[in-house]
This record gives structure tokens, sequence and C-alpha cells, in this order.
């Protein structure tokens, strides 16, 4: 049987590189069909590969840490004997060692072997082998070169004051620094990077600017205390505070269509379709999973979606297809506490609605002091495309449609 390789997939639109976060399988482990080889980190999601043939993985091209593209071939599977030689016998064991990190007479070794055989200047002919057909794998190496570390040399005998002596160190920390204070370093994900340059990315091509009002959400607490049983009962899902301001939403964007466009360089692609983008916060950082088609969606069908992308989230189970796209995205802070914040834009959309902890507060209703549970909202946009006023009146619609919940069900 040729060897097949195994090639990194198209991960959806938007998404150029990933990580290869970790490999499931050794070389030279047989492999089942269906059975997950490797797992690759994208800014987006973590994304499993399983094995498409039944075999031997013959060899791992890319090592944990290596950013590849979509297409990239990082290992190959094959029957396991194809390439491999005879385990070496009493004659070629005693035969002259092969320089640091190459293939000596009667040494055979896997590709990423000989790759961490030169980064840590091993002798391969030296290396005890434990793959098929006497093949040296990684593992054999790094184990090889663990037991080959020379011992620290002891410290010079002094007749002076005894040396102070070294500060503990717990074995989930790092050694200190200079300062002498412990500090632990952890290496960024692939996501978290990738986040964080969109978002300076976002800051410095967009000419961003944020908006603010508040929301009176007596009406909405109101309508959802009638009807959250009713709710429940038959749609199996509680009535959320997210399905009606992704309703308002709608509803402001169909009046004022510029902010559900996209920026192409001297044109502004105009959307006729309302793809809401909803910011859920997992372990690995900040995911931003679409409603398609969100403005054909009814409050329950919003509910039930935006509660299986949570739970997927939570499972680590996104795709690119629940990633991609999008036209206007939600961000709650509120579920955290924050009471005020300036959302940063999802580039290439030119709109993002920040919602906020609800808070009771003094307020004047006609000429009278009342306690009120309020909101704010902010609006962060791309003024190269909405004009301030624009911003504030889409705010204030938003606002109108959430004080007066009927009108909502009539505009939204």
């Amino acid at each position: 049987m040729m060897a097949t390789e195994i090639r990194v997939p198209a991960m959806g639109e938007s998404v150029v590189e990933a990580t290869i976060g970790r490999w499931m399988k050794n070389e030279g482990d047989t492999v089942a069909v269906g059975e997950l080889l490797v797992e690759l980190e994208t800014d987006k999601v973590n994304q499993e590969l399983a094995a498409e043939e039944a075999g031997v993985l013959e060899s791992i091209l890319q090592p944990v840490g290596a950013v590849v593209r979509p297409g990239d071939a990082i290992g190959r599977i094959g029957t396991g004997n194809g390439a491999s030689a005879p385990a070496p016998t009493a004659a070629t064991a005693s035969a002259p060692a092969a320089p640091a990190g190459g293939d000596g007479p009667g040494v055979q070794a896997t590709p990423l072997a000989q790759r961490v055989a030169e980064d840590l200047q091993v002798d391969l002919s030296k290396v005890p082998h434990t793959g098929p057909g006497g093949k040296v794998r990684r593992d054999d190496v790094e184990s090889f070169a663990r037991q080959a570390e020379p011992a620290a040399p002891a410290a010079p005998t002094t007749t002076a004051a005894p040396a102070t002596p070294a500060p503990t160190v717990t074995p989930t920390a790092e050694a200190p620094v200079s300062s002498g204070r412990p500090e632990t370093r952890q290496k960024l994900s692939r996501r978290r990077l990738t986040i964080a340059r969109r978002l300076v990315e976002a800051q410095h091509t967009a000419a961003m600017l944020t908006t603010f009002n508040e929301i009176d959400m007596s009406a909405v607490m109101e309508l959802r205390k009638r009807r959250r049983d009713a709710f429940k009962e038959q749609h199996g899902v509680n009535l959320g505070f997210m399905s009606f301001f992704t309703k308002a939403v709608i509803g402001a964007l169909k009046a004022f269509p510029e902010i559900n466009a996209e920026l192409q360089g001297e044109e502004l692609v105009l959307k006729q379709y309302y793809d809401i983008g909803i910011a859920i916060g997992d372990p690995g950082g900040l995911v931003v999973p679409v409603l398609r088609n969100a403005e054909g969606m009814s409050f329950a069908q919003i509910e039930q979606a935006i509660g299986a992308f949570a739970k997927k989230a939570r499972e680590k189970a996104l795709g690119p297809d629940d990633l991609v796209g999008g036209s206007f995205t939600i961000t709650n802070g509120g579920v955290f506490g924050s009471l005020l914040s300036t959302p940063i834009l999802n580039t290439p959309q030119v709109g993002i609605l920040g919602m906020h902890k609800i808070q009771e507060r003094p307020i004047a209703v006609n000429g009278e002091v009342v306690i009120r549970p309020m909101m704010y909202v902010a609006l962060s946009y791309d003024h190269r495309v909405v004009d301030g006023r624009g911003a504030v009146q889409f705010l204030v619609r938003i606002k109108e449609l959430l004080e007066d919940p009927e009108r909502l069900l009539l505009e939204g």
C-alpha cells in the first residue's frame, strides 16, 4: 500500500493557518479508520482530524507547535513495513558512529526523529529503537538525550561562611527570574495569539468610535415573567434577554442598513440578510457563532440556537461552519458583571452592540424619581462608514423597541 499523506483540511472562511496542538498517535502506532490522529488549533476552534485509512502512522512531518496551512502535509499513513529496515544485528551495532542527527550504517529513523536528533545533537547510531522494523522514533531520541545529559558540576569547597540555601521552587513554577521573585511563563495558544492580532488590526484599520445609551428593562422583564413558564413548557428553553436584543438589533439594522455592511476597498457592501454573531466565552477565549438568517427566526429558535452554541463551546465542538461570516455582532459583558464597556469591532463588520449588567437605578419618569432596572448599552462602529448621527439613532431605535416589546414584535 502506498503511503497516504495526512493533510490539513480547509477550515472555513478567514481561517488561513493553524497550529499543531497535539498528536494522539506516535510514529509507528497502528491506526484504524476514523481514529483521531491530531488536533489543530485555530483562532476560532480546535479541530480534530481522523484517519481516513487504516494502517500505521509511518511519519509525523510537523511536530507539536508547528504552524501549518490548509493543504499542508503533516504526516503519512502506510503499512509500516515498506521503508523499514531489519533490526540492527551485532555487526551493524558495532559499525562506526554516524554524525549527530544523521542516519548511520544500518540505522533507520523516522523523519521526525532525525529532526529531533539534529536539534539535540544526538548520534542516532547510539539510540536504542522501539519503533517497528528497527526504526528509531522521536521518543527514543528524546529518552536517550535525557539519559545522556551530563550531571551539573559540583560547587567548589570554601571555608567562608555557609552559602545561603537555594530557594524552594514548586514543581509547577519555572525558576525565578533575575529579580528573585517567582514567575511562571505560559505559551499563548494559537487562538489567543490570533485574537490578539485581530483586535490590534481592528483598532489600526477601522476608525472606531463608541456611543452609549441606557434602556429601561422593566417592560421586557415583566413580559419574561408573565410568559416564562409557558414558553419553557412549549419550547423546552428559557426565554432569555438575548432573543429580545437580537430582534431589536434586526429592527434597527433594517432602519440603518449601512451598519449591516462591510467595507471592501472603495465599495460598501450592504448585506440584504441578517447573520447575527453572538459572542460566547469559553476557556480558550471568545468565540462568535453566527445565527444565520436571524430575521426569519422566532424567539424560541433564537434561544434554542444560542443554547446549542453554548453547549458546543463548553464541549469544544464548535466547527468552522458555526463561526464564519456574520454581518453584525452582539456581546454581553453583563453576564460577568460588567456595568459599562467599549466593545471592539469584529472586523470586517462595521458595528457591534455591547450589553451590560441590569442594575436598579433611580431615574426621572414624568417628573418623579422612580427605581427602574436599567442597562447601559454601547455601540462601537466604524466611523469611515457610519456617521455619528446614524450610530446614535440606531441605538435609540434599539432602546425604543426594547422599552415597548409590542413594537418590537411588529418591527423586529
